[in-house]
């Protein structure tokens, strides 16, 4: 159930959430710009009689004065009798800029409001904030139950893949989302009256002033015990009305001041509710808090993010969710199979293990483990297969068996086997599994064999314990599942290129192509899995694995789905298994392999200059941005090797890119020439001229051995140091992009 309150409003709301945290993010840097333009005098160092003063004296016809929760100052006034706002300096009361509100900040305030669809869009931005809330507060319960307690929020998460990433930002965003939406849902009341607005308790208007001949507003005792760092507003009276009088605004509160006589009427200080729905809005804004704002913005990006892995993850699961197949009624049966499944996936190796008991003769009824039935009358064999959820909790469909057990009246003849799921990354592997195993000895059953524990749904293990369960039962089982086939197919080596043998670092290019089965075009044949070969570009990932390796290597591609092969540049490593499998591999023989898309590595798309930087065969997929720069963008090489002579990968391709100017500048290192030098040298040569490419907007692409990579960020550093730049600020707004091994 808990679950399902936390998957189904973001489901429903995505669209709203990315709309609202996008927006929100733009809209969190506005108060720190704005707070860097702001000049802001020391605590007590200027009153806001001097403040008005000083402004009178630049203004004289000012009519109010404004402090921003930025701290910048705004004087309205008529200039040449034309109303008019300015930004001026608090300490001189002199002319900074115009004061005009950005048009583009107002439309994506507005956006981020109401949809621009008005109070109807501004009544639905308040209901998505009531469902963040629900959604924070549901999958911090859900995130504390997987790791195990509140204690457990800072430790490592164990996992892969989705679920991992999914709560690794969750754990590090979702109190800056909770604040966010806790913050939107109360201002979004207060604005449709749900709950009371503070702005309407206002003090009264004096019942009487003086009525005297006005003193210079430098001279007014009321405004001089003022800081102007708590000032928010001063207006002042009508010129030549001596019945009107100024109206102050502080951070303590509100009232009027008589302009004769410098004293102060009817203030009234804020209410609790009023200082309440200040910090909200301080906190929901960041004005006036700047680098809390900065935060917030952080986190929503997060949410984009969150939205994808958190839709995969349902998808999975109902990917997972398989057809029950047909059962027999529970008293009929021979052998019973419960299930405990979170994510659905065991269902799948339960309904592979169900038909293969019925092909051997088995009456067989499958349910969820919390359908136990009273008594099996009929049963000789029951089968457990559950996973464990969280820091060795019951997946949902099973939280009630243990409890359930205490009703339960098995039949003398009946044995049991418990099948555990679980990642042995998790400290508590399977915890679940062995619970049921122990509580189901101590009613009294007898095991037909250990309790047998599978590592991340192996299908090899499961086989395997099919296989022990055949010998014991004296049956023939051949189970078979397997939740996720490798993707793979079969590629041929059809070319090769050898460079490297003479200064001892061999290093290939290597290009595969699919094995033909029938005469249709290479990209529209079919894996081993009946899938098509997808499509793929530079950058993108050729997985392979190695005769008795455990787990595939990635290699980055430098060709496209265009060029009809897949070309990849491979050193050979000492102790690579998978890198001396490769460099021993003769024209003609066959590999499986299967590509991986990497989106997070490519040149943006544009007209802004790209610099490619690499090392040794990281040069494989910034040669393959080359070879695609057909619309002939500008593009400048930084390559490091060993010597000229013996391992210049990619030479004649990369002269040739010149001559037809896909290439702007080749700069080449090489660590084993008469002058030896490494990449950063090459770069750092050339600092002036990247950083004025920098300053138009340059992307830069780094590939190689993380040692390089380190190396070259540190001159990289420095050379935007000037601009008021580094490496982190490019990284953060995509143009500066690694990819290390």
């Amino acid at each position: 159930m808990l679950r399902k309150l936390h998957g189904l409003p973001g489901l429903l709301a995505t669209l709203f959430f990315l709309v609202l945290t996008t927006s929100g993010a733009v809209l969190s840097i506005v108060p720190s710009l704005e707070r860097s333009a702001a000049i802001i005098p020391a605590a007590g160092e200027l009153s806001v009689a001097q403040l008005a003063e000083r402004v009178l004296t630049n203004f004289p016809t000012t009519e109010q004065i404004t402090r921003t929760a930025s701290g910048e100052i705004i004087v309205y006034h008529n200039g040449d009798n034309q109303p008019s706002a300015v930004l001026v300096n608090p300490i001189q009361g002199t002319y900074l800029a115009p004061y005009q509100p950005s048009t583009w900040a107002r439309w994506v305030k507005n956006l981020h409001r109401s949809f621009l669809l008005g109070d109807s869009g501004r009544a639905l931005a308040g209901i998505s904030a009531v469902l963040m809330v629900l959604i924070c507060l549901s999958g911090i319960t859900l995130l504390v139950q997987r790791l195990g307690g509140w204690s457990a929020l800072l430790r490592p998460i164990a996992g892969s893949g989705s679920q991992r990433v999914h709560a690794e930002l969750a754990r590090f965003t979702v109190v800056a989302l909770l604040i966010s939406a806790l913050t939107g849902s109360y201002m979004s009341s207060v604005h449709f009256g749900i709950l009371p607005d503070a702005a309407n308790n206002e003090p009264s208007f004096p019942e009487q002033v003086s009525g005297g001949t006005p003193v210079p507003v430098g001279t007014l005792t009321a405004l001089q015990n003022v800081d102007s760092l708590q000032l928010k507003e001063l207006v002042f009276p009508y010129l030549n009305d001596v019945k009107d009088f100024y109206s102050l605004t502080t951070t303590q509160g509100a009232g009027y001041i008589d302009q004769a006589s410098g004293e102060l009427l009817q203030f009234t200080p804020s209410s609790g509710n009023k200082q309440l729905q200040h910090w909200i809005t301080v906190l929901h804004t960041g004005k006036g808090l700047w680098w809390f704002g900065l935060l917030l913005g952080f986190a929503s990006l997060g949410v984009p993010a969150l939205c994808m892995t958190g839709i995969k993850i349902w998808w999975q699961r109902r990917s997972n969710t398989l057809k029950p197949t047909v059962s027999a009624k529970s008293e009929q049966a021979d052998t019973i199979i419960l299930v405990g499944s979170e994510g659905n996936s065991t269902w799948g190796f339960a309904q592979n293990l169900q038909q293969q008991l019925v092909q051997a003769g088995k009456t067989v009824h499958c349910a969820a483990m919390n359908e136990l039935a009273s008594d099996y009358p009929k049963a000789t064999t029951l089968f457990i297969l559950t996973s464990t959820y969280g820091d060795g909790g019951a997946p949902s469909n099973a939280n009630k068996f243990l409890a359930q057990l205490d009703l339960f009246n098995p039949k003398p003849q009946l044995h049991y086997a418990v099948l555990g799921f679980g990642d042995q990354q998790f400290p508590k592997f399977c915890q679940f599994g062995l619970d049921v195993d122990q509580a189901l000895s101590q009613k009294g059953l007898q095991r037909i064999l250990p309790i047998t524990r599978i590592n991340r749904c192996s299908a090899t293990e499961f086989r395997h314990w099919g296989e022990d369960i055949s010998k014991h039962l004296n049956i023939a089982l051949t189970l078979n599942h397997n939740p996720a086939p490798a993707a793979t197919t079969t590629f041929q080596l059809i070319d090769r290129i050898d460079y490297g043998v003479a200064v001892n670092a061999p290093t290939s290019i290597l290009r595969f192509k699919p094995v033909q089965s029938s005469k249709k075009l290479w990209h529209t044949l079919r894996l081993k899995k009946r899938q098509p070969v997808p499509s793929f570009a530079p950058g993108d990932l050729f997985g392979i694995t190695p005769p008795q390796g455990h787990s595939p290597r990635l290699y980055s591609l430098a060709s496209s789905s265009n060029d009809g092969v897949l070309e990849i540049c491979v050193r050979k490593q000492p102790q690579g298994l998978c890198s001396n499998f490769l460099h021993n591999l003769h024209i003609g023989d066959q590999i499986d392999g299967f590509i991986q898309h990497n989106p997070s590595f490519r040149p943006a798309r544009g007209t802004q200059p790209i610099i490619l930087v690499g090392a040794g065969a990281g040069i494989g997929p910034l040669a393959g941005f080359i070879r695609q720069n057909v619309a002939h963008n500008p593009m400048y090489l930084y390559w490091g090797g060993r010597n000229p002579e013996s391992d210049f990968l990619y030479e004649p391709e990369l002269n040739n890119y010149l001559k037809d100017e896909r290439l702007c500048a080749l700069n080449t290192a090489f660590s084993r020439a008469t002058e030896k030098a490494y990449v950063q040298d090459a770069i750092q040569a050339d600092a002036q001229d990247l950083r004025q490419l920098i300053a138009k907007g340059a992307q830069v692409l780094v590939c190689g051995s993380r040692d390089m990579a380190n190396g070259v960020s540190q001159v990289f550093d420095n050379i935007v140091q000037p601009l008021h730049l580094s490496v982190a600020h490019l990284k953060a707004q995509g143009r500066y992009l690694e990819d290390v091994y």
